[in-house]
């Protein structure tokens, strides 16, 4: 009975997750392209997006904090390793790619979107390593 109950409320979670990184996924949509395309930069309807946008960002933290907690020392041993190696990837990854652009070594702008990436892929590819090395 127990394992049902911890895997009924891993599933739930896992739910919660989803939605509140889809809402924030969609308000950054809104935030990036509302200002071109529907409110044609009228700074309040900007900033108020911008306001939603990290609101909604500190909902999906709080997900993923009540997730981790939720997982058995396992899974939280393999997410915390993903999560320390997206870090450093991110923090040695993005400042070399800035030095890069300050230095005029790139003739483009460093885009924080590149790096959002980098970190994505990191993590991912992390987790999928941890689970496949703790199996």
């Amino acid at each position: 009975m127990e394992k049902q109950n911890y895997n009924t409320q891993i599933r739930h979670n896992t739910r919660q997750l989803a939605l509140w990184t889809f809402a924030w996924v969609a308000s950054m949509a809104l935030a990036t392209f509302g200002t071109k395309f529907i409110w044609q930069e009228n700074l309040p309807f900007t900033i108020l997006a911008i306001i939603l946008n990290a609101a909604l960002g500190v909902g999906m933290i709080l997900a993923i904090i009540r997730h981790t907690k939720s997982m058995d020392e396992m899974q939280r041993k393999i997410q915390l390793e993903a999560m320390g190696i997206a870090l450093g990837v991110g923090v040695v990854g993005g400042l070399s790619y800035s030095l890069l652009d300050t230095t005029n070594v790139i003739s483009g702008d460093a885009e924080i979107s590149v790096l959002v990436v980098l970190i994505s892929f990191t993590y991912l590819g992390a987790t999928i390593i941890g689970q496949m090395r703790y199996r």
